[in-house]
């Protein structure tokens, strides 16, 4: 009996002891990404296609606008509507104060050292377009390198391309995996005497693969070599450091990040961008103008000619604060798993072929059917209310590296849910019936 008790006593200690240890990791563990919560603030996502309720799976193209974006826009231009830096009247004050409020959240949303290292330009466009022209161009000589990646978008390519051409440099293209991945070894061996830009992409628009980055920057820097890296894709995703990844130009869109069109940022290090020439002339970008003479402003206002998107900066700050009042490590880990379970319930379509298979790729699934044309897969799919995006996605050479003319493509956002998943794999199956 007394041993009985005594094992009893034991029994009940470990299981008290057990339950003590559940409590502890339950208080401590995150809770679910609520996406139910998150989905109320995009009125847009409530409407209905063709009578169908609709699942926008298109982020990578453009993301939608929360209600406060939305709200942070219209504020300004009921209220605050003025432009900038030149009025002494309050309105002008309150809108400059609003402008260069947003140059500041940028800031700290990137970890730049200084708010002058953030320039507000249209987009990740004119970002690498502003480097190649005023940066790169006025360097270059001939047989100088730049070095690119197969996977880049046009926007990362096309300008370093017609900056080679008209310095007579050349462009070195990084080759990948078949998986996907960027094959480092043949970057490392890229880096030479000659090479005097990286230009290379955070996470791919097409494949989702994230690259090295820190390495990327690491390698480059220890042969003095400057890097670029288009972050379009990155910022919706994950948080970037630009402090820690010590990269020198850093650029990205604010309609990826939840927030308007027609604004965008270019970082830089002050000391690269105090030497580069200003690339537009205009309004603000002077400090004096004469007959004789013209002196150019400081930074960041000798990148900003004319009047800039006053409330594009405004609502991309907005949308800044909305993602700042996320948890956006659960927010990652839900489009993780929307991207995990997506590609598992693919895995039953013999006649679909996923395109880019890097391991931990941010939240895009890109395939290839057998039965169908990726454009006849997004007309239907349209029709049955989902809306996917298909064609070279703008990247031609990487196209031209699977294989294939086209893929159609679905790009997540923490928005997004299983049940949108499960409408997208049921309209494809609709696809089947139709092309099989």
């Amino acid at each position: 009996m007394n041993g009985h008790a005594a094992n009893g006593s034991a029994v009940e200690q470990v299981n008290g002891h057990a339950a003590e240890v559940a409590a502890v990791e339950q208080a401590f563990r995150p809770a679910p990404f609520n996406v139910a919560a998150v989905r109320r603030d995009f009125p847009i996502l409530q409407q209905q296609i063709y009578g169908k309720p609709l699942v926008y799976l298109d982020n990578a193209a453009t993301a939608q606008k929360p209600t406060s974006v939305i709200d942070a826009i219209s504020n300004y231009y009921l209220a605050d509507n003025a432009n900038i830096h030149r009025g002494v009247h309050l309105l002008s004050e309150r809108a400059t104060a609003a402008y260069e409020g947003a140059r500041e959240a940028v800031r700290r949303f990137l970890n730049a050292a200084e708010s002058r290292e953030i320039v507000f330009v249209r987009g990740t466009t004119e970002a690498v377009n502003l480097v190649a022209h005023s940066y790169a161009r006025p360097a270059l000589k001939p047989d100088d390198e730049i070095v690119v990646s197969v996977m880049e978008h046009h926007s990362n390519f096309v300008p370093w391309k017609m900056a080679c051409e008209a310095t007579g440099a050349r462009l070195r293209v990084v080759p990948i995996t078949d998986a996907g991945e960027l094959r480092m070894d043949e970057y490392e061996r890229l880096l030479c005497d000659r090479t005097r830009l990286v230009a290379l992409g955070h996470v791919s628009n097409a494949l989702g693969t994230v690259n090295p980055v820190a390495d990327i920057v690491r390698l480059a820097h220890a042969r003095g070599i400057p890097v670029l890296l288009d972050g379009a894709q990155a910022v919706p995703h994950m948080a970037v450091d630009v402090g820690a990844l010590d990269c020198d130009f850093y650029a990205f869109s604010g309609h990826k990040l939840f927030g308007p069109t027609g604004i965008g940022v270019l970082y830089g290090k002050a000391a690269l961008m105090d030497h580069m020439p200003p690339w537009q002339g205009g309004g603000d970008m002077i400090s004096s103008v004469t007959l004789e003479e013209v002196r150019y402003n400081t930074l960041p206002a000798k990148f900003e000619a004319g009047t800039p998107d006053i409330a594009g900066a405004i609502g991309l700050a907005a949308a800044i604060e909305y993602l700042n009042g996320l948890d956006r490590v659960a927010a990652a880990a839900h489009e993780a798993a929307l991207t995990r379970y997506l590609e598992e319930r693919l895995s039953g379509f013999p006649d679909v072929t996923l395109v880019g298979r890097a391991p931990g790729k941010a939240g895009i699934v890109s395939f290839v059917m057998s039965s169908a044309h990726p454009h006849d897969i997004g007309t239907v799919l349209d029709h049955e209310g989902v809306a996917i995006r298909t064609g070279h996605h703008c990247c031609q050479p990487l196209m031209h590296r699977l294989g294939v003319p086209a893929t159609a493509r679905v790009s997540f956002a923490f928005y997004n849910t299983r049940e949108e998943v499960d409408r997208f794999v049921d309209a494809l199956a609709r696809v089947r019936e139709m092309f099989g």
